[in-house]
């Protein structure tokens, strides 16, 4: 799928998207990442690949010295400027995970929340992470996960998304388990430091890597 076709998909859901989001997936494990991520500490220099709204860049804005929020989508990126027009550390700019313009070993964080599972070549995103990650520098990749739900709720959760967004776009691997998610930041040099499954009807793995 190439850049326009992503940014049209996407940009067609920018205005419905948080309001769709909560309706699929329901306002706890939305609050659960977020305060979970709010406790990150000292992030420093910050990209966030796949920021859409911008509903998960607030959680760490405070703690960041600088946060770059990028996405594929125009339209989300004007969503997320107006959502986010007091913070004066963020700026916006569209981005391709896969492959970007920045120098190697330029940040100290790299952020990405509900991107992995939802891209083709989830590879190449968290090669380019480990690229522009400093030294010893820090991926948190959350990602919503089927794995550990009881089936009913994967079947409600199911029901939600086909009804509220439509057909799920296609990926590598829709479904990401922690193990799943620790081989492939492994794969792309990136050392565990944390891999948990966090929620209870609707899961999502929370992961913190550093660049080897």
């Amino acid at each position: 799928m190439n850049n326009q076709k992503l940014e049209k998909d996407w940009g067609e859901m920018a205005e419905r998207f948080d309001e769709s989001t909560r309706y699929v997936v329901g306002e706890a494990i939305c609050k659960e990442i977020s305060e979970r991520l709010s406790k990150e500490k000292n992030l420093g220099e910050v990209i966030e690949f796949g920021c859409g709204t911008g509903y998960f860049t607030r959680a760490i804005a405070k703690n960041a010295a600088r946060i770059i929020a990028t996405d594929v989508s125009k339209d989300m990126l004007d969503m997320a400027k107006r959502q986010l027009e007091d913070y004066e550390n963020i700026s916006f700019q569209e981005a391709n995970c896969k492959a970007t313009d920045f120098p190697d070993n330029e940040f100290d964080t790299v952020l990405m929340v509900n991107l992995l599972h939802v891209i083709k070549e989830s590879h190449r995103a968290l090669g380019e992470t480990r690229r522009i990650l400093k030294p010893e520098g820090l991926l948190i990749a959350v990602d919503l996960t089927g794995h550990g739900m009881k089936k009913f709720e994967m079947l409600k959760l199911g029901f939600r998304y086909l009804r509220k967004i439509g057909k799920p776009p296609k990926a590598d691997k829709g479904n990401l388990s922690p193990v799943d998610l620790e081989s492939l930041a492994g794969k792309a040099g990136l050392k565990t430091e944390e891999n948990i499954l966090m929620g209870s009807e609707v899961k999502a793995v929370y992961y913190r890597g550093k660049k080897l």
